[in-house]
């Protein structure tokens, strides 16, 4: 693989995929594709070496641009999609756009240029809520939100361009990624600069929804292990192995940053909110690839970033960011 089409590659687990991509392969050249929406960022792509990375500012809801995007690729990972539930809620008709037709696009070139990988970055969201034991590749999904929803449809198209059209479609399961680059509307970004700034954090329900936590650059070798070694057809999920209650994971950066737990603020619940997410990654786990990061390790680095990058996110946590921030929090109340 030579030439690699990153879409979504200015966001946040695409741009760390680039970075770890050019890092790890010298011979590859990365053809970064990014709408450049409120989450995209060129600050993510900074000091890339501009001999191995071209960027081209295109929706992959565009086919056109996408089909010409893709010219001579050996393989593409999309990472391009709208990801956030609580935007979904609000607004899933841009979910749809992205993470539905946008993977229909990514599919259609891949077929016309027979492009030799197609690998579809997807969700454990997709699987829904499981009060014990992990969702394994077989299970079946149940998605319980527009954005879970929308990312399940991505995957079910693919899945039927594998088994049509023969197309080398292959799909990891991530979960809950956190590191350097996340956009802050995110709990972890969100909860770190809020707290950096002595502000409240607004913590769902009863604090007690469990996430495993994944750190971005094992979600990043996990991409590229299933693109490298995987079987086109399957899916295999990304687990970080390191699940926590959300309010563990608050107390956890209140600590880092210095601070006391007098900065929580329990706020009324999400609609839907999933209560426990859980994958097994045992079958990528097979074709050699372990999460490395521990969780107490990833959570302090992170927001040791975040303390010494705020001229990356404090130009963020400003117009579009501080609307949809009022408009999301304003009325929630206590819980």
């Amino acid at each position: 693989m030579k030439r690699i089409v990153v879409t979504g590659g200015a966001g946040f687990i695409g741009s760390n995929f680039v970075r770890y991509t050019l890092n790890t392969y010298p011979e590859v050249h990365v053809v970064n594709v990014d709408k450049l929406t409120y989450a995209g960022n060129l600050d993510n792509l900074k000091d890339l070496d501009a001999s191995r990375h071209t960027f081209v500012q295109a929706d992959i809801a565009d086919a056109e641009a996408m089909a010409k995007a893709m010219e001579g690729c050996d393989a593409v990972v999309n990472f391009a999609a709208d990801s956030h539930v609580d935007r979904s809620i609000m607004e899933a008709s841009d979910f749809i756009a992205t993470n539905v037709r946008g993977v229909h696009n990514i599919l259609e070139a891949a077929k016309a240029q027979g492009t030799k990988r197609v690998l579809l970055v997807s969700t454990d969201e997709v699987y829904g809520s499981i009060a014990e034991g992990s969702f394994r590749e077989t299970d079946p999904v149940g998605p319980r939100n527009p954005y879970s929803a929308s990312k399940a449809g991505g995957e079910l198209l693919g899945l039927s361009y594998f088994h049509t059209f023969g197309i080398p479609v292959i799909i990891t399961r991530g979960s809950n990624t956190y590191g350097p680059y996340q956009y802050p509307e995110k709990v972890l970004p969100l909860f770190v600069t809020n707290a950096i700034d002595n502000e409240p954090l607004p913590l769902y329900g009863d604090g007690k929804n469990v996430r495993d936590w994944l750190f971005v650059e094992d979600h990043c070798r996990g991409v590229d292990h299933a693109l490298r070694h995987g079987t086109p057809g399957e899916i295999y999920n990304i687990a970080g192995e390191n699940e926590r209650e959300n309010i563990a994971l608050t107390t956890k950066i209140l600590e880092c940053v210095g601070k006391d737990d007098s900065l929580i603020r329990p706020v009324k619940d999400r609609p839907g909110h999933d209560r426990r997410y859980s994958i097994d990654s045992t079958k990528l786990k097979a074709l050699g690839w372990e999460p490395q990061m521990d969780w107490e390790t990833g959570v302090a680095l992170t927001v040791k970033w975040y303390q010494e990058n705020e001229w990356w996110w404090r130009k963020i946590k400003t117009g579009e960011f501080l609307e949809y921030y009022k408009r999301q929090y304003a009325d929630r109340g206590s819980a």
